[in-house]
């Protein structure tokens, strides 16, 4: 698939909560351009000079993305974005009316944020008025001797906050729960599970008692299920050695608070740290392993369900791909975007794995050849992996450049070394680990 930086998107609605944080009161959604507004309307006034209201919206902004980006409350457990009061967060009064320059200049550059070079996020971009209140960051008084100085916004900017700089046009979309949507356990691959690989090593410097992942692949493997107990042992959660939602939030409240992302000198997030490889969805036009899977999955699916079409496949998600999601989503009820969000993605999976437990009859012989429908790699062990040995066995006798295999049952060195030596062969990533592509390819070998 197609690797891409999970650059913040602005919001097109924020959640506010109308009192602090830990007590009782309502939550109201309000379109994200209203609340900059509001905020803006509340804390600066429209007589200032232009660059010191441009000034202090993009450092308003840029707080509320920074919120919103590293889900900050969300990952203390709560159900909303941002709160209404600037003794956590800034002043919001519902139903304020908004002046009509700073009306105005918020629909210009709505879109703008503030980011220090290097790093993804939108800054931590404190400020305080300047009289009653002082601050590390953003003076707002300060900003307005500024300003009539002659400084334009991002010299404002500068002056205060260092050497930073203005992202410009930031996508736009709605605001999702970095959560897939269900449990990663052992077996499970993709773009969460390399989120939670890179978030838990990098507590594990802060943390030292958390074993390391060697290998950042996306591949839910042994280590990250030992990483994930260790890690769930430490904060007092319920080991299991799997991710649900409350393991999920806590690992992102850790991660949030050894980056010390609500801090304006925080270590922050590298484009390198922000890649992920599945995203939010699986779409028109990417490509890789991934799709790949989907394929297998849609066609095992449309083999044994005739409402459903088969169509040709490859690695691109193309039309036919489209098609074929088109229809699963009507035939189980979902929307019908022609395009693979975790709901979809979680039905997919699990009418898979529903087939083949209760495979028809007439194809109880070839249960053994289809795929487990979990990632298999070193470490893991049961009747799956006994399985995989089997077949690797059966090549091996046949072609002696192929490493033998013990069948154990369990996955270890020799079965690995027989994994990368026939992905190899078959010119796919040599991950040592067996996803639905490669078992694909290596029952048809074995049956040669």
């Amino acid at each position: 698939m197609n690797e891409r930086v999970n650059y913040p998107t602005i919001p097109t609605n924020v959640v506010v909560h109308l009192g602090p944080p830990n007590e009782a009161a309502r939550n109201i959604s309000v379109p994200f351009t209203s609340y900059i507004k509001n905020v803006a309307s509340s804390e600066i006034y429209p007589t200032w000079p232009d660059a010191a209201i441009e000034a202090n919206i993009l450092a308003i902004i840029s707080f509320t993305l920074n919120r919103i980006y590293n889900e900050w409350y969300p990952s203390r457990g709560y159900n909303f974005n941002i709160t209404s009061l600037p003794k956590y967060d800034q002043t919001y009064i519902e139903d304020k009316e908004y002046f009509d320059v700073i009306s105005k200049k918020v629909d210009q550059i709505f879109n703008n944020y503030i980011y220090r070079e290097g790093q993804v996020q939108p800054l931590f971009a404190v400020y305080c008025d300047g009289r009653v209140t002082t601050c590390e960051g953003l003076s707002q008084w300060g900003s307005v001797s500024l300003a009539k100085q002659g400084k334009t916004a991002l010299e404002i900017l500068r002056y205060y906050y260092g050497n930073v700089n203005i992202f410009k046009n930031a996508p736009i979309g709605e605001i999702t729960e970095t959560y897939p949507g269900y449990v990663l356990e052992l077996g499970e691959a993709g773009d969460q599970v390399k989120i939670i690989q890179s978030e838990l090593n990098r507590i594990r410097t802060n943390y030292p008692a958390i074993p390391k992942i060697s290998k950042v692949n996306g591949i839910y493997g042994v280590e990250t299920e030992n990483s994930v107990k260790k890690f769930q042992e430490v904060f007092n959660l319920t080991v299991t050695g799997k991710v649900d939602y409350s393991t999920w939030y806590k690992i992102k409240y850790i991660y949030n608070a050894v980056k010390r992302l609500n801090d304006l000198y925080s270590e922050g997030i590298k484009e390198g740290e922000s890649i992920v490889t599945f995203s939010s969805k699986l779409s028109y036009g990417d490509t890789g392993l991934f799709v790949k899977g989907l394929h297998y999955y849609l066609k095992t699916i449309a083999f044994f369900d005739p409402s459903l079409p088969i169509l040709d496949v490859n690695g691109v998600y193309n039309d036919n791909t489209k098609s074929m999601v088109i229809n699963f989503q009507n035939r189980y009820n979902l929307p019908a975007t022609g395009e693979v969000d975790a709901k979809t993605w979680t039905k997919i999976r699990d009418v898979y794995l529903d087939l083949i437990n209760n495979v028809p009859l007439e194809y109880v012989e070839y249960r053994d050849e289809f795929y487990p429908g979990r990632v298999m790699s070193i470490g893991m062990s049961g009747e799956d992996i006994r399985r995989l040995q089997r077949y690797l066995y059966a090549i091996c006798t046949k072609y002696k450049n192929i490493p033998g295999v013990r069948v154990t049952g369990v996955f270890d060195d020799l079965t690995e070394s027989s994994v990368i030596t026939l992905q190899k062969k078959f010119d796919i990533e040599e991950s040592g680990a067996v996803g639905p592509t490669f078992w694909t390819d290596l029952v048809e070998y074995a049956k040669e």
